[in-house]
């Protein structure tokens, strides 16, 4: 009932929304800044248990093993990364057969393309500064064991938490037995109280959703036209069909029925649609792991994980912004330089720096090395907003995928309670 009345939520959201933007008015507008705080708070809401839940599920899932569970708990984070890879190689496989031919089609007008080119050139400023704040790897390396972690947490630097939270749960496995079984407890129980207040979030999802999608669609213009528009398209097609090729992989890898996969996956993409945050989706994630009777594992650890490091969708939009930018300037890619790309952004999806847009950042270095002008980028980032939208709801369906998989073929373990019952 949950999904059918979140889809309805966003429907509604776009119809009243297109229906604004194509009629704005004094009365229509004001309707739409009374109902844009609603979808506002929701979000916020959202965020706020993002922390307290990844903490708790995690130490209760890394500290929950007895001492003898190490071999168990070294099997499943083997089974999570190589399901990780193993997605990434089918993204940028996907990516290397259909961007291409999807591209191609792209007509060009002579008009199109001095325009584009002049939007280029007055956002290469911009697109320089903002590529200068990504972080190198040298940093992004240091970054991971924060020297204060209250302050990476109110950063949302969740990869320096999830660090952090993997060491301390460690550490409480080795010590006394009373101790670490009041430790389980109370995290049990944060995470207790923090699953209600999702609960309680999730259920108010339909608002929100509306509320979101009818402030964007009441801003969103028929402006886009030519190349751009064509561009916007070609990709979200693409990653929406990537999205459903990874349903079959869910069935038959990950031991799930298609029809429960399907329902389960709902929640978490309607509110990555909405709020294009892979980490805001995460309670719904939590919840549709939940419904689909995975393993606490997939709860407490592979799912916190995957949401702050895995980002399948980035060989798609890698390489449908590249070949685009080469078709705009003219710049002949070869098939290795293709693999190059497809591969570089395969390995380089799992360091991305957690800054807006950083994967498109990132794309700098490697256009200049092609002989396209940097200053594309700033192309893309104009036009990443649908685009955005997509590849979150992309990643956020590969997360689930990579729940369900480690659910099916990863060792699974006690919940919380029979773990802390065998320790009394």
């Amino acid at each position: 009932m949950r999904p059918r009345r979140i889809v309805l939520g966003l429907i509604a959201g776009l119809i009243l929304g297109s229906a604004i933007g194509t009629h704005p008015g004094p009365i229509a507008l004001r309707l739409v800044s009374v109902i844009e705080p609603l979808g506002q708070l929701w979000v916020g809401a959202i965020r706020m248990t993002v922390v307290p839940l990844v903490i708790s599920l995690l130490f209760a899932g890394v500290a929950g093993r007895g001492h003898d569970d190490g071999e168990r708990f070294g099997r499943i984070g083997a089974v999570t990364a190589v399901t990780f890879v193993a997605l990434l190689i089918f993204a940028a496989l996907v990516a290397l057969l259909l961007g291409p031919p999807l591209m191609a089609d792209m007509k060009l007008s002579a008009d199109a393309i001095a325009s584009l080119r002049a939007t280029a050139g007055a956002g290469a400023a911009k697109t320089t500064a903002q590529a200068a704040q990504v972080p190198g790897f040298a940093s992004w390396v240091t970054s991971l064991v924060p020297a204060n972690v209250v302050k990476a947490a109110a950063d949302g630097a969740m990869l320096p938490v999830i660090v952090f939270t993997l060491l301390f749960g460690l550490a409480a496995r080795r010590i006394e037995s009373s101790l670490r079984l009041a430790l389980l407890h109370f995290f049990g129980a944060v995470a207790g109280a923090m699953t209600t207040v999702v609960d309680w979030i999730i259920w108010a999802a339909p608002v929100g959703i509306f509320s979101l999608v009818v402030a964007a669609a009441s801003r969103a213009g028929i402006a886009l036209a030519g190349a751009l528009a064509y561009y916007i398209i070609a990709i979200s097609a693409l990653l929406a069909l990537f999205a459903l090729l990874l349903y079959p992989i869910a069935a038959m890898v990950g031991r799930v029925p298609l029809g429960w996969f399907t329902r389960a996956a709902v929640p978490p993409q309607a509110v990555a649609l909405s709020s294009s945050s892979s980490l805001a989706s995460l309670p719904a994630l939590v919840e549709s792991a939940r419904a689909l009777g995975l393993p606490t594992s997939v709860t407490g650890f592979v799912l916190p994980l995957s949401v702050s490091t895995f980002k399948v969708a980035t060989p798609i939009t890698w390489m449908m912004g590249v070949l685009f930018l080469a078709r705009l300037y003219g710049v002949e890619l070869s098939t290795p330089a293709l693999v190059s790309v497809a591969a570089t952004a395969a390995a380089l999806s799992l360091t991305l720096p957690g800054v807006p847009q950083g994967a498109l950042l990132l794309l700098t270095p490697v256009l200049t090395s092609y002989g396209i002008p940097a200053e594309g980028v700033g192309l893309l980032l104009a036009a990443d907003t649908i685009p955005d939208l997509m590849g979150t709801m992309t990643n956020v369906t590969g997360d689930l995928v990579v729940g369900t998989v480690v659910g099916g073929w990863g060792v699974a373990e006690p919940t919380f309670e029979e773990a802390s019952s065998a320790d009394a």
